[in-house]
């Protein structure tokens, strides 16, 4: 693409240099640059891109964009001074690849807990009502059939407009995508276009990022502040923080709730560990997930599927043929008669959210045995929070890794036994190794006790000291199963 294109709608402070030259890639990794390349120096939170302005030109790079233009200029190279780096990156890769978000619609789902089901739940639903769809992730990036591994929950920006153009490409109208605190803090949904918004719900998490709950909150509120009057906003109205996201909104605002009067209203009439019979708006149907949380992650599928213009019936004829997402609510049950549950809650409202689910659904004369652990390199604070919440709901809480990552995992599992509360001592041991605790677990259990592990769901690595080793729940449990059923 000529330079001029790409540099469309860009407020640009200085350009030096040829404007009508011909650029063959845009790369924000100067490791990555080439011949004939745009290289973007953008300012991050552990190294600055205008340190390896020389190297990019080195390796060929035609042009360059940053904040801060060179002491020196190359008079082969073409240099555009702009105010801000990360967000002319957006506009520009929405340019390079021709603006795909403006031409199918893209949803984005933001919050604390569910912004993975629902975007699969979507994808699946779509899947149902027979259109090819795009989704990105945590879990993965899929094209229709075509399935690519995720590595971050926001991809960057070059690659979300890449995988939208070729989501085009292959015919699909719709794209369901997650958007986290970090993806909106970095300015990796900059240029694009969303069509519909949808919110979950606040809760503590990511503090070791955004240091105070009120700039997390301020932070997911940007998605919604930046929306256009074209888009609609649909937020949790029983989540206290749902309404601050349609503050300052100018798209179209819609609600969706079970407690309290909205636009999309849920009830939840029947509940077991085999799903569960709901009214949507008046209307009954069964569905094969379960869990109170469930039905929100539901009914805001159902919300945003009747904003796009599907009928009601039909949207929920999908739902009711949907399967549950993967490591999220999944249950087995062995043939000894144990109820295994795999989840990924790994923040103190998404765990509390799932122990209350089993609770409502056991007749409390089956024993809850709960595994879990919290994640190394992350916010501290929730550590002593979750110790509480597994102690005071389970019958027997095993405190052990998740993915330790830098830390010890032995100083990890001191800070979650620090919110234990004196009266709930006799209900928790810990055990290090997350295999032996499955282990332990399973050991203690009876049958028609409930053993749930939480806190790694879908992955199947455990991150010790910065190497990934193989480590999948559910593959543990029923391999350890197996061999102490013998």
């Amino acid at each position: 693409m000529v330079l001029t294109e790409l540099l469309s709608r860009i407020p640009v402070l200085e350009i030096h240099g040829e404007q009508n030259r011909e650029i063959s890639g845009l790369v924000f990794d100067s490791r990555k640059a080439a011949e004939g390349t745009l290289y973007i120096a953008v300012k991050g939170t552990v190294a600055d891109g205008h340190t390896y302005i020389a190297s990019s030109v080195e390796k060929g790079a035609a042009a360059i964009v940053c904040e801060e233009l060179p002491e020196t200029l190359d008079e082969n190279v073409t240099y555009i001074q702009v105010k801000d780096s990360s967000k002319a990156l957006g506009h520009l890769a929405s340019n390079f690849y021709g603006n795909p978000s403006q031409k199918l619609k893209l949803i984005g789902v933001t919050g604390t807990n569910g912004k993975t089901s629902v975007s699969t739940l979507l994808f699946d639903v779509f899947s149902n009502l027979g259109y090819d769809s795009a989704l990105l992730s945590t879990v993965e990036i899929r094209i229709g059939e075509k399935v690519i591994p995720a590595t971050h929950t926001t991809p960057d920006i070059i690659t979300i407009n890449r995988i939208l153009a070729e989501a085009l490409e292959d015919g699909c109208e719709f794209a369901f995508m997650e958007v986290s605190s970090h993806g909106i803090a970095q300015n990796r949904i900059e240029g694009l276009h969303f069509t519909v918004a949808g919110f979950t719900n606040l809760t503590h998490d990511h503090l070791d990022y955004h240091k105070t709950f009120d700039e997390y909150l301020k932070t997911k509120k940007r998605f919604f502040d930046g929306l256009p009057e074209t888009a609609v906003a649909i937020t949790n109205a029983d989540d206290k923080n749902g309404s601050v996201m349609l503050q300052n909104t100018r798209a179209l605002k819609k609600t969706y709730a079970m407690k309290t009067m909205a636009d999309y209203h849920g009830k939840l009439l029947e509940v077991d560990f085999n799903g569960m019979l709901l009214n949507f708006n008046g209307k009954e149907f069964w569905t094969t997930l379960t869990g109170k949380f469930n039905v929100y992650n539901l009914l805001l599928v159902f919300g945003i599927a009747s904003e796009l213009g599907f009928g009601q019936d039909e949207i929920l004829q999908a739902i009711s043929v949907l399967k549950r997402v993967s490591g999220r609510f999944e249950t087995f049950k062995s043939d000894g008669g144990i109820f295994f549950v795999v989840d990924y809650a790994h923040t103190p409202d998404a765990l509390e959210n799932i122990l209350d689910s089993i609770n409502d659904i056991r007749t409390k004369n089956e024993r809850l045995i709960t595994v879990f652990g919290c994640g190394g390199d992350r916010d501290h604070s929730k550590r002593p929070e979750m110790g509480n919440i597994a102690t005071r709901k389970s019958t027997l809480a095993i405190i052990t890794s998740d993915n330790p990552r830098t830390e010890d995992p032995a100083q990890i599992i001191k800070e979650i036994e620090a919110g234990v509360e004196p009266q709930n001592f006799s209900k928790y041991t810990s055990i290090p190794d997350r295999k032996e605790a499955i282990k332990m677990a399973i050991k203690f259990a009876e049958p028609r006790d409930i053993v749930l592990v939480a806190g790694k769901g879908h992955e199947n690595y455990q991150e010790i000291n910065g190497v990934k080793h193989h480590f999948d729940d559910k593959e543990t449990i029923n391999e350890l199963w197996r061999l102490m059923s013998k």
